[in-house]
C-alpha cells in the first residue's frame, strides 16, 4: 500500500505517547526511521501524517508510554501541534462520536504495521541503519527485571530518596560537570539491575505553570548497591555549564541533581528497563562501548562482577571496556578505572580533543582490537553493550560489521544473531 492509498483511508489507528509516563528519554525519536517523532520541551509526539506503524519504537521505550493508540477518522487525527499541549492523553472517542464523524459501527483501521524503513540513502549508498540491529529482548541469562513500581500510572507516585553521597567525579572544567550522587531509599523497597534507569522529578514548575517532568539516568552502581547490604544506588549525571557560543547553560534537573547536599530529599519514578541487562551465566563476555555518562551502566556491570570476584564467586568470562571522551579530564571514574586490575578487564580509552594528537574515538580503539572482537562477535556467550550520544551508534555498530566482515562472518547473519539473541543492545541519546 503506498502513501496515497493511506491518505485516502477514513480510519487511523493513530499512535500516540502517553505524557504522563513518558520520560523525555529520546529513544522514540532516535529509532523511528522515518522521523514521525519529534518534541519541544514538554512532550514528545507523533505525527499521523509520516507514521507509518511500522512498531520500530515501541520495544526500545523503557516505560511503555510509546505503545498507545487511538481508533481516530483521519480527518480528525490529533496533530503535533495539539499533542504538544496536553497533560495526559484523550480518552477514545465513543461509538456515537465516531458515528458522528461517519465512521460505521464495527470499522477498522485500514493501514497495517510494514517493516521499519531504513534511513533515506545518501549519494545513491543505503544508509546503514545501527538501529535495526539493537536488541530488544535481554541475555538469555539476565536476572528478572522490576520495573514502574514507581510512577504517575502506579499506585505510589513517587518515592523519596535521601542523598547519602554528591561527588564531583571529573577534573574542574569550564563546561562540563560530572557528579557521582548516591541515593538511599530506606525501608522502602526499590529493586533494581545494572542496565536499569531511574526519573528524577525535578521540584517546582516548568515556563507554563506545569510541574517539571521525570528526567531519565541510568544507574550506575551495582544491584546490591553503591554500598552493599544497603538499600541505595548511585546515578553518574552531568550538566553542561556553557553552550557552545559560551553562554551558560543551566539544564532544569541536572543543575538539580548536581548541586543536592547530603541529607536532601528526591523524588523517584521507576526503575525503567528490562533489556539492557548483563548476562549472569558463568563464563558469559561482556563488551562495554561508551561514552561520557554513558558510562553509569558499565560501572555497574564492572563493579557486580568486581565484587563477585572478590567473593570467589566468579566464574570467568572477559570484560572490555572502550570508553571515550575529549580528555582524560572529562573522563569519569578516569582515576578508578586506573585501579582494576588488567587480568580482570581490558580497557581502551579513546580521546578526541587532546592537544597534539590526532583524534580517536571509541570506533577507532575498537578496529585496533578487531582480532579480540571478531572472536567475541562469533561467541555465543559474549554481548556488547553500546551507551553514549546518538552520535557514536553509527560508528560503533558500522565498525562492529566491518571486523564481522574482515574476519569472514557474514554481517547479516551475525547481526541477526546478535539481535534475537539479546546480545547486542543500544542505548544512546
Amino acid at each position: 500500500m503506498d502513501m496515497a492509498d493511506i491518505a485516502d483511508l477514513t480510519v487511523i489507528r493513530q499512535h500516540l505517547i502517553d505524557p504522563e509516563i513518558c520520560i523525555r528519554c529520546n529513544t522514540c525519536e532516535a529509532t523511528c526511521p522515518v522521523g514521525a517523532i519529534t518534541h519541544d520541551d514538554r512532550n514528545y509526539v507523533v505525527d499521523a501524517g509520516q507514521c507509518n506503524l511500522c512498531m520500530a519504537c515501541v520495544p526500545p521505550c523503557p516505560t511503555g508510554s510509546i505503545d498507545n493508540w487511538r481508533l481516530m477518522p483521519r480527518a480528525r487525527a490529533y496533530t503535533p501541534a495539539e499533542q504538544l499541549l496536553w497533560d495526559e492523553l484523550p480518552a477514545e472517542l465513543t461509538p456515537e462520536q465516531l458515528a458522528e464523524a461517519g465512521v460505521a459501527a464495527g470499522a477498522a483501521p485500514g493501514v497495517e504495521p510494514v517493516a521499519p524503513a531504513l534511513p533515506a540513502a545518501v549519494d545513491g549508498t543505503p544508509a546503514f541503519g545501527s538501529a535495526q540491529w539493537g536488541a530488544t529482548v535481554p541475555p538469555w541469562s539476565a536476572a528478572h527485571a522490576y520495573t514502574h513500581l514507581y510512577g504517575p500510572k502506579a499506585a505510589t507516585k513517587t518515592i523519596t530518596a535521601t542523598v547519602t553521597g554528591n561527588v564531583r567525579v571529573t577534573a574542574v572544567g569550564r563546561d562540563y560537570d560530572t557528579h557521582h550522587i548516591v541515593l538511599d531509599f530506606g525501608a522502602m523497597p526499590f529493586p533494581v539491575l545494572e542496565g536499569q534507569s531511574i526519573g528524577i522529578v525535578p521540584p517546582g514548575v516548568d515556563a507554563h505553570g506545569k510541574p517539571h517532568h521525570a528526567r531519565q539516568y541510568s544507574i550506575a552502581s551495582p544491584r546490591n548497591g553503591e554500598r552493599p547490604g544497603y538499600n541505595n544506588l548511585s546515578l553518574t549525571i552531568k550538566r553542561v555549564l556553557e553552550d557552545h557560543q559560551g553562554r551558560p547553560v543551566r539544564g532544569v534537573a541536572s543543575n538539580y541533581m548536581c548541586d543536592l547536599q547530603v541529607g536532601d530529599k528526591v523524588q523517584v519514578i521507576g526503575p525503567f528497563g528490562a533489556s539492557f541487562l548483563m548476562p549472569n551465566h558463568p563464563k558469559s563476555h561482556i563488551v562495554m562501548i561508551c561514552t561520557g555518562t554513558g558510562s553509569a551502566p558499565m560501572r555497574a556491570m564492572t563493579e557486580w562482577r568486581r565484587r563477585l570476584r572478590a567473593s570467589g564467586k566468579f566464574e570467568g568470562g572477559r570484560l572490555m571496556l572502550f570508553f571515550g571522551a575529549r580528555t582524560p579530564e572529562e573522563l569519569p571514574y578516569f582515576g578508578p578505572l586506573q585501579n582494576l586490575p588488567r587480568d580482570f578487564i581490558d580497557i581502551e580509552l579513546a580521546f578526541s580533543r587532546v592537544a597534539g594528537q590526532p583524534r580517536r574515538y571509541v570506533q577507532d580503539a575498537m578496529r585496533e582490537r578487531a582480532a579480540d572482537l571478531a572472536a567475541l562477535l562469533a561467541d555465543p556467550d559474549a554481548c556488547f553493550f553500546v551507551c553514549g550520544l546518538k552520535a557514536m551508534e553509527e560508528g560503533v555498530v558500522l565498525a562492529l560489521r566491518d571486523i564481522a566482515t574482515q574476519a569472514g562472518l557474514d554481517w547479516d547473519t551475525v547481526g541477526a544473531a546478535l539481535k534475537r539473541e539479546g546480545r547486542l543492545h543500544l542505548e544512546t541519546y
